[in-house]
């Protein structure tokens, strides 16, 4: 059963997350499978509200309300949710800032939530490799490593969890998925919004610890991990290790956009990434000599995240005598309009012998008539579950940042315009994803 008996409290409830994503996910999963589960939803935060005036604050839907209630503070919570039934579990949401996940983490414990509880927190997961492992460190003084959930929503994306299926369950690919016949892997991240609202948030950070460190770190192992022995969460998380630990970043380039200094939030002589190009390797047997791209930035021409997959070129030889046959590639398209391209060789129609590029399409659109859950869902319902196979462990999160740690802040930030993309560093032949905006869309 989805929810069961369980008390599912958000800590920040009267922040934008909880308003945005948490609060309509909880009432659609209630809508589509829990209709016959006890559960209840508590907001909890520093002001004072009614439980009137807290469900008033959302759009909900049928009868969710009724399991909608609200306590200030973190005093007394738990007889608050004794009053309210009986619960096997209880999951507690930190939607707060990270400087107070380890003091609400000791708050709770202090209040006697133990090992019937889970902490779900989101990211960053600390801003260096330090400042990690310390956040880890004193998180593990209260609950344990099976108790914590740490969010990062794309792994709750349907592309990225199709990543797994589309490279093991087809014997197709297995054997062509190395450095032998791979040229090279691409993924790229576009914004076209600039930093908004969040520029006091993003100054502290950048787009390399916004983006790099955990989304994209998370699709790159994904895309490169050796096949786990099982579908458990700790088998494929140790995979998952076991490539990040063979990451080598060779190159980094640092660029923000023109007008960034001017945001609300940002420093007047801020000099943050809003755009990042980087190369690494994957120093294994599987990837050896083969450079995997990454670029993401903000302000930009389009919004998409991709993922390319460019093979290596056939010899002069038959077809390509004259080297002019395009490569075959596999695009991966996370967002916003899902699916996956195979780009193929094909004949025109004709005579004479004259070759085109061939896309062969998958679009969740077409093919799959239900609705595609929101990733907030499908997590909440795992965590209730206890299932962390979509979840970050500290030892991943620690080993991302240690990856990163060379480049963190390093070089010079160079600007470009808005709309306007870097242009890539020499030699770097970037598969052109914009060619696939239309696609599935």
């Amino acid at each position: 059963m989805p929810f069961g008996t369980t008390a599912i409290v958000i800590l920040g409830a009267s922040g934008d997350l909880a308003r945005r994503k948490l609060i309509p996910a909880l009432d659609a999963i209630h809508a589509t499978q829990n209709k016959h589960n006890r559960f209840v939803v508590i907001g909890s935060g520093r002001r004072a509200f009614t439980d009137e005036q807290f469900r008033a604050r959302f759009r909900l839907t049928g009868d969710f309300g009724g399991h909608l209630f609200y306590h200030q503070g973190t005093s007394g919570l738990k007889r608050f949710i004794a009053s309210k039934g009986q619960f096997d579990r209880v999951v507690f949401f930190l939607a707060l800032p990270p400087a107070a996940y380890a003091p609400t983490a000791a708050a709770l414990a202090a209040e006697g939530f133990c090992s019937s509880c889970s902490l779900i927190i989101e990211k960053p997961f600390g801003t260096d490799y330090e400042s990690a492992r310390a956040l880890n460190t004193e998180l593990a003084r209260y609950f344990s490593e099976r108790q914590i959930f740490r969010i990062d929503h794309y792994l709750a994306k349907e592309p990225v969890q199709n990543i797994l299926i589309f490279r093991f369950a087809n014997a197709l690919f297995d054997p062509v998925w190395n450095s032998r016949y791979i040229e090279s892997l691409q993924i790229n991240a576009a914004e076209t919004a600039g930093v908004e609202e969040r520029g006091a948030y993003f100054d502290s950070a950048g787009i390399v610890r916004d983006m790099v460190q955990n989304h994209l770190m998370q699709l790159l192992c994904l895309m490169t991990m050796e096949a786990p022995v099982s579908l458990d969460a700790e088998d494929i998380r140790a995979q998952k290790i076991n490539v990040m630990k063979a990451m080598q970043v060779l190159e980094c380039g640092r660029y923000q956009y023109r007008g960034y200094r001017n945001e609300i939030g940002v420093r007047p002589d801020s000099s943050t990434e809003t755009y990042a190009m980087l190369k690494l390797m994957i120093h294994n047997f599987r990837w050896t000599g083969m450079p995997v791209y990454i670029r993401t930035g903000k302000a930009l021409d389009r919004k998409g995240t991709e993922i390319g997959i460019r093979f290596k070129r056939l010899p002069r030889l038959l077809y390509n005598a004259q080297g002019d046959v395009p490569p075959n590639s596999i695009v991966f398209k996370i967002q916003p309009a899902e699916g996956i391209v195979l780009d193929l060789a094909s004949k025109i129609p004709g005579s004479g012998i004259r070759i085109t590029g061939a896309p062969m399409t998958f679009c969740y659109r077409d093919s799959f008539s239900s609705h595609i859950p929101e990733a907030y869902q499908r997590l909440l319902l795992d965590a209730v579950r206890g299932d962390r196979t979509l979840f970050v462990s500290a030892e991943e999160t620690e080993m991302s940042w240690k990856v990163l740690a060379p480049i963190l802040d390093k070089g010079d930030v160079r600007l470009y315009e808005k709309g306007v993309p870097p242009a890539p560093s020499p030699g770097v032949d970037w598969i052109a994803f914009e060619n696939y905006r239309n696609v599935c869309a």
